[in-house]
């Protein structure tokens, strides 16, 4: 089971929780809207990638798409947790890629199946290293990636239609939330795909950056 260390702490990751759709501006470049509530679909814990290992893109598919996002641990499980006291359950932030295999989510969705292994394959929830969460203000952070040196996405987390704290609060509604499980907060605009070779470079700002190699 994969782990994460959080300053001397290991937490096992439990549950990846993914929202779609949390900026506006991907939205409408995926041809949708907004959700009155946000949308979640859950990704195996062994899609993690961890810090240093190279991306190996699936021999299944020739469309895997980078999706950079804020990534919430937490350390304070719970149900029903109010979105007053949800932070306090947050041990440490990450940026991570949600990667995802579009041709195949697309065929999918076509035939108006699941598409969990478009989402949910080994490699496909990658990880920089946390930041403990102590002083950090989740919706004051922007962070962006490159690709082979040229800017990809950037984003505020200021522009999330659903906060941190609204994320935890509604999560904690429908599943038990439990110390190592892990919120993918959502992707801004400019999602494409990934080829082997790429350079990426994962900065937030103030905080850290990750180099990752596709192969």
């Amino acid at each position: 089971m994969a782990e994460i260390q959080i300053g001397t702490q290991t937490l096992r990751v439990n549950n990846i929780f993914c929202v779609a759709r949390n900026y506006h501006a991907h939205a409408k470049e995926m041809g949708s809207q907004i959700a009155a509530e946000p949308m979640v679909f859950i990704k195996p814990n062994s899609a993690v990638l961890q810090p240093g290992q190279p991306i190996v893109l699936p021999s299944w598919s020739a469309d895997v798409h980078h999706e950079l996002e804020l990534v919430v641990a937490i350390g304070l499980g719970g149900q029903n947790i109010s979105p007053a006291q949800a932070l306090d359950h947050v041990a440490a932030y990450a940026l991570g890629l949600d990667l995802t295999a579009r041709d195949v989510q697309a065929a999918a969705k076509k035939a108006g199946n699941p598409w969990t292994l478009a989402k949910g394959f080994d490699g496909a929830a990658v990880l920089t290293d946390f930041v403990p969460a102590a002083g950090i203000e989740p919706q004051q952070q922007s962070f962006s990636l490159q690709i082979n040196g040229e800017l990809r996405q950037r984003a505020h987390t200021q522009d999330m239609a659903f906060s941190v704290a609204e994320l935890i609060s509604w999560l904690s509604r429908y599943f038990t939330l439990q110390p190592g499980d892990l919120i993918y907060t959502g992707t801004p605009e400019g999602v494409g795909p990934l080829r082997a070779g790429d350079e990426l470079r994962l900065q937030w700002d103030g905080y850290l950056q990750a180099d990752f190699t596709v192969r």
